[in-house]
C-alpha cells in the first residue's frame, strides 16, 4: 500500500492561502503539477523586483571582463536569498551560486550573461544609459544593446523564487552569472569557455545547463526553441601575406601581395559552394576586411585579409577552417609569397540537446501561455553558451520582447534596442518551470 503523502509546510501554506487548489495537488505523479503551480506563482511574484533589478543594471552597464560593479550588485542580491551559497571572482568577474533543494534530484545549471557593448543608447528612457567605458584603449559609450541586463534580472528572479521553495525542490540549482559573452573569438577566451575552464560545472556536478536570450521579436512574450542546432558557431580568421614592396612603375622588380590577396578572397567564396554539404548544416564564409598599402604608386610588402565563419555543423565548420588554410597558403606559394593564417574559435555551434529540450517544452508552453512557445528554424547568429555543452546536454531558447504591439523592435546590438519589460515575467517563469520539468522524472520515481 502506498503511504500517504506528507505536505511540506510551504505547500500546506499555499493550499491554505488558496494559491493552490486540492485538485491541483492531486494532478500528476507525486503532486508535480502542484509543485509547478507553486513555482510559477512565486516566479510571478518577483515581477516588480525583476524590473527594478533590470533598470539598475541597465543604467550601470559594464564591458566584457569589466563587470565589477554588476557582479557586486548581483552577489549582494543573491546573499539575501535563503539557502543560496555564493562564489565570486570566477573567470575574473563571474559568479556561481548554489541552491540545494530539500529533496534528492539532478543538478540543473541556469546561466545569464552580464556584459554590455560599446554602443551609445539612442532611446529616450528615464533609466537610459549614459555610462562610459574603455575599449581597445579608447573611451566609448556603454549600453546593454544585447539585453544582458534583462538576462541577469530574470535569473535573479528565478533564484529568488526557487529559494523560497527550496524545501520542496527535488534537486540542486546552480546559478551562473557569466562575464564577457561579447568578448568574441580571439586569443582571450569569452566568458562561457572561461567559466567551464574554471570548473563551474563541477562540485556539484551539473547534469544540464539552460539559458535564454531576449530579442526584439514579435509578438512579445513568445518563446522560440529548437531541438538540435539553434545558433551557429562564430569564428574569426586572419590571413597575412608577406611579399616584397616596390614602385608601381616596375611591378616585376617587386613581389606584390595584393594580387594574391584578391585571388584568395575569390577562392574563399568557393568553399561553401564546392566543399560544404548544405544538408549537414548551413555554413557561411564571409570576408569583411582586405587591407594593403598606403599610396597608389607604392607596392606594399604585406596584405591582410580577415573574415568570419559561421556554421550550424561542427563537421562543416572544420571543413571551412581546413579550406581557408589550404587555399591561403597554396595561392600565396603560387605567387612566391608566404601566408600566416590564424583562426580563432570562440563560439561553438549551439546545439540544444533534443532529449533535454523535449523534457522542458511543456514548461516553456506553461510559461508563455497556450500557443506561445514555438519550435523555430536555426539562426546564423552566435552565442558562446554552446561551450557549456561539450560534455553535458544544454537547452537554450529565445524570448521575444518587442516593445511594439504591431511589429518587431530594433535588433540586438542596435543603438535603438529596447524591450517590453512585461516579457521578463515570462522569462522568469520559463527558467523556473524548465528547472522543475527537468527534475520531474526523478520526483515521480521517488514517489
Amino acid at each position: 500500500m502506498t503511504p500517504p503523502f506528507r505536505l511540506s509546510s510551504r505547500l500546506a501554506s499555499l493550499l491554505g492561502a488558496g494559491l493552490l487548489s486540492v485538485s491541483a495537488w492531486s494532478q500528476g505523479a507525486g503532486g508535480a503539477d502542484a509543485l509547478r503551480a507553486q513555482a510559477l506563482s512565486l516566479a510571478d511574484a518577483t515581477e516588480a523586483q525583476v524590473i527594478a533589478w533590470r533598470r539598475h543594471i541597465h543604467q550601470h552597464p559594464e564591458l566584457s571582463y569589466q563587470e565589477v560593479q554588476t557582479a557586486a550588485y548581483v552577489a549582494e542580491a543573491l546573499k539575501k536569498m535563503p539557502g543560496i551559497e555564493v562564489q565570486t571572482g570566477i573567470a575574473k568577474t563571474g559568479i556561481k551560486a548554489v541552491l540545494r533543494g530539500g529533496q534528492p534530484g539532478p543538478v540543473v545549471a541556469l546561466r545569464a550573461d552580464m556584459d554590455a557593448l560599446p554602443v551609445e543608447e539612442r532611446n529616450d528612457l528615464p533609466f537610459k544609459s549614459t555610462a562610459k567605458g574603455t575599449w581597445l584603449g579608447k573611451e566609448v559609450p556603454v549600453f546593454h544593446a544585447c539585453g544582458h541586463d534583462t538576462h541577469v534580472a530574470m535569473l535573479l528572479g528565478a533564484a529568488q523564487a526557487l529559494s523560497q521553495m527550496r524545501a520542496d525542490l527535488p534537486g540542486t540549482v546552480v546559478f551562473l552569472f557569466q562575464p564577457a559573452e561579447e568578448q568574441g573569438p580571439g586569443p582571450v577566451l569569452s566568458g562561457a569557455p572561461a567559466m567551464v575552464q574554471a570548473g563551474v560545472l563541477d562540485n556539484p556536478k551539473v547534469d544540464v545547463v539552460m539559458g535564454q536570450h531576449i530579442n526584439g521579436g514579435f509578438p512579445s512574450g513568445q518563446i522560440n526553441y529548437r531541438r538540435g542546432s539553434l545558433m551557429a558557431s562564430g569564428d574569426v580568421f586572419k590571413i597575412k601575406l608577406n611579399g616584397k614592396g616596390g614602385h608601381g612603375s616596375s611591378p616585376w622588380s617587386a613581389n606584390d601581395p595584393t594580387l594574391a590577396a584578391a585571388e584568395i578572397v575569390v577562392a574563399l567564396q568557393n568553399i561553401v559552394s564546392h566543399r560544404i554539404d548544405p544538408l549537414d548544416g548551413t555554413t557561411v564564409v564571409t570576408v569583411g576586411q582586405l587591407q594593403s598599402g598606403n599610396r597608389p604608386n607604392v607596392l606594399p610588402d604585406t596584405a591582410e585579409i580577415a573574415g568570419t565563419v559561421r556554421s550550424l555543423s561542427k563537421k562543416n565548420q572544420k571543413i571551412a577552417h581546413d579550406n581557408i588554410r589550404l587555399r591561403a597558403t597554396r595561392i600565396a606559394e603560387s605567387h612566391g609569397l608566404t601566408a600566416e593564417v590564424s583562426i580563432d574559435t570562440g563560439y561553438e555551434v549551439l546545439v540544444s540537446d533534443p532529449a533535454a529540450t523535449q523534457r522542458v517544452i511543456g514548461a516553456l508552453e506553461a510559461a508563455a501561455g497556450e500557443g506561445k512557445a514555438r519550435e523555430v528554424p536555426p539562426t546564423m547568429g552566435s552565442e558562446d553558451f554552446g561551450s557549456f555543452g561539450k560534455n553535458i546536454p544544454i537547452v537554450f531558447w529565445h524570448l521575444n520582447a518587442s516593445p511594439y504591439t504591431d511589429r518587431r523592435g530594433a535588433p540586438n546590438h542596435s543603438a535603438e534596442f529596447m524591450v517590453d519589460e512585461k516579457a521578463l515575467r515570462v522569462g522568469v517563469r520559463a527558467l523556473v518551470g524548465s528547472t522543475l520539468a527537468y527534475m520531474r522524472p526523478q520526483t515521480a520515481a521517488a514517489q
